[in-house]
């Protein structure tokens, strides 16, 4: 059985350190204040971890996930809708809205069926299952004795 896990975790602290880069080292790559770093969870479960990540107003055609040495890579485009037409100039009231590229990278851990990854889009968030190895999942391991159960408990 899967106890729950405390918001300050470790995992959930090291998401939050690899989120924090991710915004520090693009943004200085880039010199774009407005960086789109999207939201992600991870969840472990007995037999997978979960992975959420909020891609709001993202095509599915636009993502593109990859799975090596341990390191799942969600990287993407999100289109800008406030763009100068070519026929005339557009004036912009407001533009908050972050678009471009992006791109998030989550070690897992050593123990995972990497051939077996899904990953749906549905409304805005992708849900990525990322099944744990056979090797990794709890298991119940048989003790033998050499004496039949009837003699272990008569000699207790």
């Amino acid at each position: 059985m899967l106890t729950n896990r405390a918001r300050t975790s470790t995992l959930d602290r090291m998401m939050t350190l690899n989120r924090v880069l991710d915004q520090a080292f693009t943004s200085a790559w880039t010199g774009d204040n407005r960086l789109w770093v999207p939201a992600i969870d991870v969840v472990e479960k007995k037999d997978a971890y979960l992975l959420y990540a909020e891609l709001p107003g993202v095509d599915a055609s636009q993502i593109e996930m990859s799975f090596e040495q341990s390191v799942l890579t969600i990287r993407g485009t999100k289109r800008s809708h406030v763009e100068a037409e070519n026929d005339g100039e557009v004036r912009v009231y407001a533009a908050e809205r972050v678009s471009g590229t992006f791109e998030r990278s989550i070690r897992l851990p050593e123990y995972v069926d990497g051939e077996h990854i899904t990953a749906d889009f549905t409304n805005g968030l992708l849900t990525v299952t990322i099944p744990k190895a056979q090797a990794a999942q709890p298991r119940r391991i048989e003790i033998r004795s050499d004496r039949p159960a009837a003699q272990v408990a008569s000699s207790n």
